[in-house]
């Protein structure tokens, strides 16, 4: 039953309009991508819509939410409620003890 109440709020989350505003700024936002692990384990995709997902292993949706940049600092705010932040040094993400790069 939890399980489809997520489901349901994250599809719900997905479809609701995102302002133009947003979208154009995040859209050519540098740290928009597909950011990896070294070992592929860990993937972050920052979607231009200020989305995320992040993939772990064989889950390619471990984690859905949204995600903030200011500066070079990130904020994730993960559907489920978990928080998360991390800083982008050198074109690099350090996010919860974990190095990711640009892929």
């Amino acid at each position: 039953m939890q399980r489809a109440f997520a489901a349901l709020i994250t599809a719900t989350l997905l479809a609701l309009p995102v302002q133009a505003e947003e979208t154009e700024f995040q859209a050519s936002h540098p740290y928009v991508g597909l950011w990896v692990t070294e070992d592929g384990h860990i993937r972050h995709e920052l979607l231009p819509n200020s989305r995320y997902v992040e993939a772990r292993g064989t889950r390619e949706r471990a984690y859905v939410g949204r995600y903030e940049v200011t500066g070079t600092h990130i904020e994730y705010w993960d559907d489920t409620g978990f928080t998360a932040d991390g800083d982008f040094i050198d074109d690099v993400l350090h996010h919860a003890g974990m190095i990711l790069h640009r892929r």
